[in-house]
């Protein structure tokens, strides 16, 4: 589904992410873990094209994602509030990513009310601008925006921050159910070992920008990492 060849980012000459190969396949829950400054966010960044590469290719789906606009379609993200439009209430973006996706207003209304449990009663109805949200409710909006109209890679940079314990049980039964069930790419970085064992089928460790691990997940994993990290 996602192939990523020779792929390499540097910045005034200093380079933060090299990868010479990397492939996930279509429906697999993947985890992204290392360091702040190992490289998380700028491969995300890369396959979202947000930034270019110095080197290399991420194809999604056989699309190069830096040379196409093809894959946009089947490809949703929330990396940050800046995927957000501060000035909207949750209810008018959420039609707006639904209108972006070919969603009418009633298809959008119920998809939304399928989280109930997860908004906890403090998104929708509220009347208030999403810049106004907590930073925890922001990205609950932004999380639930980001699976509207059915798309079949997803990708959430640091989900699980800023979340409350109860939302974040929530959101692991969010994204086992995106995999396990319905079959989409999820890709996910976190530095919450813990959240990420629990909802990664495999996971990736980035170390100064290069992958230093890459892990099938079994019950001794989250050991493994954190004896990693302890070093």
């Amino acid at each position: 589904m996602i192939t990523t060849s020779n792929l390499s980012k540097k910045y005034s000459g200093n380079q933060v992410l090299h990868i010479e190969n990397l492939d996930i396949p279509k429906g697999q829950s993947f985890g992204l873990v290392g360091n702040n400054g190992a490289g998380k966010t700028t491969y995300f960044s890369l396959l979202l094209d947000l930034i270019q590469p110095t080197t290399g290719k991420i194809k999604s789906n056989n699309i190069q994602v830096n040379k196409s606009e093809d894959w946009k379609p089947f490809t949703s993200a929330f990396i940050d509030e800046s995927f957000l439009i501060g000035y909207l209430t949750p209810e008018e973006y959420f039609y707006f990513v639904g209108d972006l996706r070919g969603e009418n207003k009633a298809d959008v209304d119920a998809f939304v009310g399928q989280f109930e449990d997860f908004f906890h009663g403090e998104i929708l109805g509220k009347k208030k601008y999403l810049r106004d949200l907590s930073k925890g409710n922001q990205k609950k909006a932004g999380i639930v925006a980001a699976l509207i109209g059915n798309p079949e890679v997803v990708i959430l940079d640091e989900p699980f921050a800023n979340l409350d314990p109860t939302t974040q049980i929530r959101l692991k039964g969010i994204v086992k159910d995106l995999a396990e069930t319905k079959g989409v790419t999820v890709l996910i970085s976190s530095h919450d070992l813990m959240h990420v064992t629990d909802v990664c089928e495999r996971i990736v460790v980035l170390e100064k920008g290069e992958v230093v691990k890459d892990l099938v997940t079994n019950a001794a994993t989250l050991k493994e990492l954190e004896a990693h990290f302890a070093n």
